[in-house]
């Protein structure tokens, strides 16, 4: 669709301005990437300053090598994740940049474009706080204090910016790219939080996407407190299938160690779920106890994750309901200890949200690809996104957040078929993965 759309109250109004795609950018080399770079300039405010103040949005790209059948956008996920330099991690590890000219940006807020930090100290930066664990028996106190500081901070040092880091925009700025770049159409691919970042570009505008790619999904129904709520499930299920693969009582020297180094332990672990190949590793730290330095978080991806989450959709204001939730999620869950539940700065935040995209059947061609066991974006999470979208949902029966380009599964090679050559393709190939939605059981879990 060659129009940008605004959303009001979820439903899709008048178009803010209508262009014709013609190329208007002039590429130079990136700074410390073997890729091309420019900037496109988008609105800060698309819904009531459209010709007001602008953003510079920083975009990389690989050429294709061969001929091209257009453009492959990209985004690593997060939210908050920049993606600049994702060109270079997909031409290194597939054949796609033989075909597309492979298309990174840094969503607004992050990287290059505009990047907000809350000011945050390295302290406010520890993994555990970001994503706020408990105490060890489930108390929440500093959580709360924790979540109105930086709810406060957030605005005193990037109030400006903050209120206009959503979903929405970031698909308009999407299209701002696409007519930059002279395309009629996009072709993309986005891991978790980019699968409901391409559902709302495609349901926004329906005309202009071709082939999307979408990996590890997030329900699209449940945007943001109940899709933060399933990561508890998601990392009971893959601890256990960790713990199948291990053998013995793994669950009980967690337990024990967890007691004995707290939450520094528990967000390690729960990293390292991530993927099946750190098991080995994983099992050597519940043998030892021998914890790795924790890496900070980012000031700017934690800052454009608190955005997105606490602009869009609602959260309970009552952090009484937040411990109330935590206790019972503990029991439920006691891997997590109550993670999934607890309160976050959207308790405090000081704007309003927007209601989040309500998400229609796409007129692209798409493709919802899922692990079974899932830390981050469960099973459930991909199955409502597929029949949201009307789109065909290949799983793939291993653990892990990421499929396409993480793992060895024949689903990577029909993956990149897809891409290529469309769905036919795809069902084509042998032994890649289970075509079609799921059970009934499984879309009730």
């Amino acid at each position: 669709m060659r129009i940008l759309m605004a959303l009001t109250a979820g439903a899709l109004v008048a178009p803010l301005v209508s262009v014709t795609a013609h190329a208007s950018v002039r590429w130079r080399p990136c700074e410390r990437l073997p890729l091309e770079c420019t900037t496109v300039s988008v609105p800060l405010d698309y819904a009531t300053k459209p010709s007001g103040p602008k953003i510079e949005i920083a975009v990389s790209r690989k050429k294709a090598t061969k001929a091209t059948r257009g453009v492959l956008l990209l985004n690593p996920g997060g939210p908050g994740d920049a993606g600049l330099e994702e060109p270079k991690f997909v031409s290194d590890h597939s054949a796609l940049a033989e075909s597309y000219d492979l298309i990174g940006f840094d969503p607004r807020g992050t990287g290059r474009s505009a990047p907000v930090t809350c000011g945050l100290t390295d302290s406010q930066r520890e993994p555990w706080k970001v994503f706020p664990y408990p105490a060890p028996d489930g108390d929440i106190t500093d959580n709360i204090a924790y979540a109105r500081q930086i709810a406060k901070q957030c605005f005193e040092h990037d109030g400006r910016v903050l209120p206009h880091i959503t979903t929405a925009n970031t698909a308009r700025d999407m299209d701002r790219i696409r007519i930059a770049l002279g395309e009629r159409k996009i072709s993309y691919l986005g891991y978790s939080y980019g699968t409901y970042l391409g559902a709302v570009y495609t349901t926004l505008f329906p005309h202009q996407g071709d082939r999307f790619l979408l990996d590890s999904a997030i329900d699209p129904g449940g945007i943001w407190h109940t899709a933060f709520q399933s990561w508890g499930r998601g990392i009971e299920e893959s601890f256990d299938h960790f713990a199948q693969w291990a053998g013995g009582d793994v669950r009980e020297a967690y337990s024990e160690l967890a007691a004995k180094l707290g939450n520094p332990f528990r967000s390690q672990v729960r990293t390292m779920l991530y993927a099946e190949r750190h098991y080995p590793a994983l099992l050597d730290l519940l043998k030892t106890g021998k914890l790795e330095p924790a890496r900070l978080k980012s000031a700017t991806s934690s800052a454009v994750w608190w955005a997105i989450a606490c602009n869009e959709g609602k959260w309970p204001r009552d952090p009484a309901q937040y411990q109330r939730d935590v206790y019972e999620s503990r029991k439920r869950y006691p891997i997590a200890n109550g993670l999934s539940a607890n309160i976050w700065p959207c308790a405090f935040w000081p704007v309003p949200p927007v209601e989040p995209v309500e998400i229609r059947k796409a007129q692209a061609k798409v493709l919802v690809l899922q692990n079974t066991k899932d830390p981050a974006t469960p099973l459930s999470g991909a199955v409502a996104m597929s029949s949201a979208l009307g789109a065909k949902l290949v799983t793939v029966d291993q653990a892990g957040h990421g499929v396409y380009l993480y793992t060895n599964h024949p689903a990577t090679a029909a993956a990149a078929d897809f891409l290529l050559e469309g769905t036919e393709g795809f069902a084509q190939r042998p032994d890649s993965g289970q075509v079609g939605q799921q059970s009934q059981r499984a879309t009730q879990e």
